[in-house]
């Protein structure tokens, strides 16, 4: 990823205004841009977002009030901002660490140990992804248009390609699949950040990964659910077969009722 660039703003960290100044560029070399969002960061997760200000973010960040508004429009742009920054590094850091990999499933499994890794290593950043970002009308509005997409895009296309090379079971649904694995990875982030056991996030990687490839279930009980649904399947479409079989184990105790001698030996 591109490294942000660096701010002339130096008369604003002595406390000029920034009114009127142009908001400077986010895409390279910056430390002003990074610095104030890592002090976000700690101030969202100690305060919480509604109880922040901007002038809370630059004390932290030890800037003028003004240089944030260099780069931010708002608070509301500092918490979106720390979101797509920080997905941004996490994909980027994903994609370098799995090129190399040539296996579907290794992937996956690399992708289940970063995520997990990358929020048990700062507490803070976990309490800002995991709660404050949730409390934003405006970010879940636009939750599934940003970066997450283009992580569930990422999983969903290893389990197809699995799938492809056999590895996966046809009948799943890649998409649906993505998702649960996300899903789990988000709530096992949540319980990790609210539990007060102490415990290394990163060591749940391997038991979530176990449970999403190889499911809960043993192999008969798969079998079994597998012919259940299709009796299912097979009711809702010839529901008068359904009746007349439901009529016929009806009449069958009543006909025992009606001749009971014929049941004594």
């Amino acid at each position: 990823m591109q490294r942000l660039r660096t701010a002339r703003a130096s008369d604003l960290d002595s406390g000029r205004s920034a009114k009127g100044a142009a908001r400077q560029p986010r895409t390279a070399g910056g430390s002003k841009y990074e610095t104030i969002l890592r002090a976000a960061i700690k101030v969202f997760a100690r305060r919480g977002f509604f109880n922040s200000t901007v002038a809370d973010i630059a004390r932290q960040a030890d800037v003028a009030d003004g240089t944030v508004y260099l780069y931010f429009k708002n608070k509301d742009d500092i918490l979106v901002s720390i979101f797509n920054h920080i997905m941004d590094e996490v994909l980027e850091s994903i994609q370098r660490e799995i090129s190399p990999v040539r296996d579907p499933i290794e992937k996956l499994r690399l992708i289940v140990q970063k995520h997990l890794q990358c929020l048990g290593d700062d507490r803070d950043l976990a309490v800002v992804f995991q709660v404050e970002l949730r409390h934003s009308t405006k970010f879940m509005e636009q939750f599934s248009a940003t970066r997450v997409a283009q992580y569930l895009e990422l999983i969903r296309k290893l389990i197809e390609q699995a799938q492809n090379e056999g590895r996966v079971r046809q009948d799943i649904n890649p998409k649906i699949a993505s998702k649960v694995l996300f899903g789990a990875l988000d709530e096992m982030s949540t319980n990790w950040m609210l539990s007060r056991k102490k415990y290394l996030l990163r060591e749940t990687a391997e038991p979530i990964f176990e449970i999403f490839l190889r499911g809960i279930s043993g192999e008969a009980a798969i079998r079994n659910s597998k012919t259940e649904a299709q009796n299912r399947k097979s009711a809702i479409r010839n529901p008068q077969s359904a009746i007349r079989n439901s009529q016929s184990a009806i009449r069958g105790p009543q006909s025992a009722i009606r001749n009971p001698q014929s049941k004594i030996p």
